[in-house]
């Protein structure tokens, strides 16, 4: 539905992936191979430091149905199955093997004006979430909140609104159930050339501190793109991608942390391939 409001996690996201989103500091290589029958294979290796990691999944998608099944270098297996309900409305059972207690039902219901999610844990002591946001794909207000049966307390209450157009997106994110205040803003200054810049900025109420991120991501051409990100801790990083073949992208990513000097840069090398 174009004019429905994101869904509250998505508050904000604009500004968060621009700022963070593909940098990586270790050693990723990822390949992925479709399929006309809706099978779909995904393989995937990490190395960090001295640890190499990986997991390899799948995804059938149905004319209603979407099965996804992970399997990592710990032998767990991951299952997700989605079903389309009711046009708006999707419900998910996943759970891990070998965990027993990692069951959890989701549903997720979307109208005009309305963004719902939920979640319950399948087991005696089941942890509650349920995230809403009202409005339209511009202006979005929500909330969420989860509740843990086993301590009968919240764990989590948070509220937000965000304002979203075309060339800019500006939210305002009330966090760590009303301590933490965080406020972000993303705009594309040059829609020709792809550049866009966003900060954002986070206050601790309880504390009184303060810190901040600013961002820029800039096309070099229609297959390369450069992001830098400065913070006040001051770390500086900064990323390179190359779409080599359509849908394989290399990134090469860095990050210097200007009050450590006798500390080396972070370099980290990712690869994804899509035949």
């Amino acid at each position: 539905m174009g004019s429905s409001p994101a869904p509250f996690a998505d508050i904000g996201r604009r500004a968060r992936d621009l700022l963070t989103k593909d940098f990586n500091y270790d050693q990723k290589f990822s390949i992925s191979i479709p399929s006309s029958t809706g099978m779909g294979l995904t393989a995937t290796g990490v190395k960090k430091d001295q640890i190499f990691v990986g997991d390899i999944s799948t995804q059938y998608k149905g004319e209603k149905t979407t099965v996804d099944v992970r399997v990592d270098t710990y032998s767990n297996v991951f299952t997700k199955v989605t079903y389309d309900v009711l046009p708006g409305t999707k419900a998910a059972i996943s759970f891990n093997v070998p965990d027993h207690k990692s069951g959890k039902l989701d549903v997720h219901y979307l109208h005009h004006h309305a963004a719902i999610n939920s979640s319950i844990g399948l087991n005696p002591s089941p942890l509650l979430e349920v995230a809403a946001a009202i409005g339209s794909k511009d202006v979005a207000i929500g909330g969420e909140i989860a509740f843990d049966t086993a301590s009968s307390s919240f764990t989590k209450c948070n509220a937000g609104i965000s304002f979203n157009k075309p060339d800019l997106s500006a939210a305002l994110v009330l966090t760590d159930k009303g301590q933490t205040v965080k406020a972000s803003y993303a705009h594309c200054v040059n829609p020709l050339k792809g550049t866009e810049v966003a900060a954002e900025m986070t206050h601790r109420l309880s504390s009184y501190e303060n810190s901040f991120s600013i961002g820029s991501i800039h096309m070099i051409d229609n297959l390369t793109l450069v992001k830098t990100r400065f913070s006040d801790n001051g770390k500086v990083a900064i990323l390179s991608q190359r779409e080599w073949r359509p849908k394989s992208l290399v990134t090469v990513s860095t990050e210097y942390d200007t009050k450590a000097a006798n500390v080396a840069p972070k370099f980290g090398l990712a690869i994804a391939l899509k035949p």
